[in-house]
């Protein structure tokens, strides 16, 4: 049994700062989308990245079965469409102007890059599923990124 409490360790955790990312997909319903800061680069070769939904989320079944998904890697300008994200999913796109990619997923303007996905593989996390997507397309720009540091949204300093 570990020595420390859940909330111990989310606290441990939120010292490793992190960018801040969108994930989206299109469902039968319209659009849907999460705010998600589990996400990583896996392989160059072939082109692999990876991201955690947590299975308690309403929204998790949606990403689950999603065959294409798109991560938005946030500017620092778009701290107000992280919120929203981590409030709702489909509702986040009321008004909100997107274009489609790869699979009929949304895309969100303004990123600082975005990986177009289809799901390569889903692994057991415990009470997250570890999704791996295969990078089928990439935009970039030089928009500086969103952070997340201790529970506060943050940006890099200017050097």
């Amino acid at each position: 049994m570990p020595d420390f409490t859940q909330h111990e360790l989310r606290d441990a955790m939120g010292c490793f700062a992190t960018g801040v990312t969108i994930v989206t997909t299109m469902t039968d319903r319209g659009p849907l989308g999460m705010t998600v800061n589990s996400f990583a680069s896996v392989s160059l070769d072939p082109p692999l990245v990876l991201w955690s939904p947590a299975r308690k989320s309403a929204r998790f079944p949606a990403f689950e079965a999603a065959s294409h998904f798109a991560v938005h890697i946030l500017s620092e300008s778009q701290k107000d469409m992280a919120i929203t994200f981590a409030q709702s999913g489909i509702e986040a796109f009321a008004g909100l102007e997107y274009e489609s990619g790869i699979g009929d997923v949304p895309l969100l303007g303004g990123c600082a890059a975005r990986f177009e996905c289809s799901h390569a593989a889903g692994h057991d996390g415990g009470d997250h599923l570890i999704v791996v997507g295969e990078v089928l397309r990439i935009t970039t720009s030089k928009n500086p990124p969103l952070l997340f540091y201790r529970g506060q949204f943050g940006a890099i300093p200017d050097a």
